[in-house]
This record gives structure tokens, C-alpha cells and sequence, in this order.
């Protein structure tokens, strides 16, 4: 997860003014009283089972690119998926990182009703920051994070979805990707020359090369760091100038499921992530569902980029919320009607 690029206070009164203005009612982030009455079964998410799935991916050790623990990461996910459908993309490529190494990432892609056009996606970077350079102790400046919250949870709920859509397929087509090679992002001090760019490699490459040649979603959802206890979720300017619609129905949706606590209709400074680079190469309208912490300097987490990102910070009755959430918007889409 990344927090260099912050949008300005400017800009984010801005997007404010024109949304509270009526520049586009169709557009509004303001928060939606109306009670949405869904006929529709939602699948119950297994929280449990997402983080098992978070574990498992933590016990491997940090998944730094080149590193034994992140091949080893990449064929277990990819194998599980495997069960889950036969329509899975690995998306192999080389980045140059900040520092002149070489990565070589892998783009995770599981598809469900590949056959229609009417599709969305839900995204995730599963690799591990090797810097935990907001770690109290400058001695761990150095050594990659566990990347439990940051990385591997988000991975787990994906996993889990996976699973559900296998059993109940949904009326819609859903694209499921794991970005790699998102948190080898230049810290401060790193003694290279400031570089624009450094973070979310696997979702730069995947919006100029898609894993379908001319593919298209009607809009994406972004998950980073959703399994922190207590964890807040505002809408973050990036989101809201790309895609309000898309923020709107999902806190909405969110709302309705009592979920209130959790995803808040305050709005906080943008942030470039993996969404960033889909809404602006790719096209395709995408929010980021991302923790957000006002009691801390970086305004996420209170272990974000440090050695305690572990296990012992991921909380299941959040896992169960944001996956909870997730599910109700795949199934309460509707399909194109045909002509």
C-alpha cells in the first residue's frame, strides 16, 4: 500500500464542491438514505476461511519479488484457484524497480463467466513491501514486512470469493486479480534520485496489457488493508473523482448491511494505489476500499510498513464485513438484459 501522492486539500474540496454543488446528480457521493430491498440470495462469506487463507500466505515469509518465499506464495495461490476454475490467467512480466533490479512479477487472474461482457473485478496486490520503513526501529529499515493487513488479507478475501463463486455462480461475469510487484515503491531517504512511478508495477503493467486483448469491466473494486480491527473506510478523493457512482453503490450497500461503522461517507485525501492506474489506463471506473486511520501520521494502519504488520493484526469480524459487502455487490448486479 502505498502513500506518496496524496491529493491535494485544494483538490479534494474541489471534487467536494462539485459533488455537494450538483454538478452531476448522477454522480453524488453524498450519503443515500434510501433502503435498498434486495430479493436477491447473497452467499454468506466464510470469514474463517479467509484467514486461513491469510496464514497461509503469511507462513511462506515475506513476498518479495526474486525471493523463494514469493514463488513459493505464487504457485499455491494459483493452484488454489485452479480449483476454483479452470480460467486462470498467470501474467508473467519483468519491472525495473526504483534501485535498478530487475522484478519478475506474476499478475494472478481468475475469471468466472468469461463468456459475457457484462463483468466487474476486485483486486489486490498480494507481494510484500521488502522495506519496513515506518518501523519505530531504523534497524528494520531495511527488512521486508510480513505484510499480514497489507497484502495477504486482501488476497484471502479474494481467495475466499473465489471459492463462492465456484459453488454459486453469479449473474454476472467477475474477474478476480492478485497485482504483484505493488509495494517495491522507493522509500524516502533510499539514496536514489526521487523517481515518479515506483509503486504498483504489476497494476501499471496489467492496465497497459490487459490479461484479455480489449478487455472491459463496468467499474473495479480495490481492496488494501482490510482485515485491521476496528478498521474505517472513507471515501478517498481518487475514488471519488473516478468513480462515485461506484462508491456510492457499494457504502450504500454497506450501510444496508449494518455496516455503517465500518465504511464511513467522510472524505479523505486521495492516495495513488493499484486503482489509480486502472481508472487512468485502463478506463475502467475503480474505488479503493482502504483503511483509514486519523489518529496516525500516514493516516493508515498504526503498523502500516513495519514488522508488526502479522497475523495478530488481522481481524476476522472485519475480513467478514468487507467480504460481506463484496458479495452482496457481485450478486445484487444485474446481468444485461438481452436483446
Amino acid at each position: 500500500m502505498i502513500y506518496k501522492a496524496f491529493l491535494s486539500v485544494a483538490a479534494l474540496i474541489s471534487f467536494s464542491l462539485l459533488i455537494s454543488c450538483g454538478g452531476n446528480k448522477n454522480k453524488s457521493t453524498d450519503k443515500d438514505t434510501t433502503k435498498i430491498i434486495s430479493n436477491v440470495n447473497i452467499p454468506d462469506f466464510n470469514a474463517d476461511s479467509a484467514y486461513v487463507y491469510t496464514g497461509k500466505q503469511v507462513a511462506f515469509g515475506p513476498r518479495v519479488p526474486n525471493s523463494a518465499a514469493h514463488e513459493k506464495c505464487a504457485d499455491y495461490l494459483i493452484s488454489k484457484l485452479r480449483t476454483y476454475t479452470k480460467n486462470v490467467i498467470v501474467q508473467q512480466a519483468k519491472a525495473k524497480a526504483f534501485d535498478g533490479k530487475i522484478l519478475n512479477m506474476k499478475n494472478i487472474i481468475a475469471s468466472f463467466n468469461p463468456e459475457t461482457s457484462n463483468r466487474i473485478l476486485i483486486c489486490d496486490h498480494w507481494d510484500s513491501r521488502p522495506f519496513a520503513d515506518q518501523d519505530p526501529d531504523k534497524k528494520n529499515h531495511n527488512k521486508p514486512i510480513p505484510a499480514a493487513n497489507d497484502g495477504a488479507c486482501g488476497a484471502g478475501i479474494i481467495m475466499e470469493i473465489a471459492s463462492i463463486l465456484s459453488k454459486t455462480p453469479a449473474p454476472i461475469g467477475v474477474d478476480l486479480i492478485l497485482f504483484d510487484a505493488e509495494d517495491y515503491g522507493q522509500p524516502e531517504n533510499s539514496g536514489f534520485p526521487e523517481q515518479e512511478d515506483t509503486y504498483c508495477l504489476g497494476s501499471q503493467y496489467w492496465a497497459k496489457n490487459p490479461h484479455v486483448k480489449g478487455y472491459y469491466a463496468k467499474f473495479g473494486i480495490l481492496l488494501d488493508m482490510p482485515g485491521v480491527e476496528g478498521a474505517t473506510f472513507t471515501m478517498e478523493a481518487t475514488s471519488v473523482n473516478y468513480a462515485p457512482d461506484i462508491l456510492n453503490k457499494v457504502w450504500n450497500i454497506a450501510a444496508n448491511a449494518g455496516y455503517s461503522d465500518y465504511f464511513l461517507y467522510s472524505k479523505t485525501n486521495g492516495i495513488t494505489d493499484d486503482h489509480s492506474y486502472i481508472n487512468k489506463i485502463a478506463k475502467i471506473p475503480t474505488i479503493d476500499i482502504v483503511q483509514h486511520d486519523s489518529s496516525t501520521p500516514s493516516g493508515f494502519y498504526k503498523y502500516w510498513h513495519t514488522m508488526k504488520d502479522d497475523m495478530n493484526g488481522v481481524n476476522k469480524a472485519t475480513i467478514k464485513v468487507v467480504g460481506q459487502t463484496l458479495l452482496t455487490v457481485i450478486y445484487e448486479e444485474q446481468p444485461i438484459a438481452s436483446k
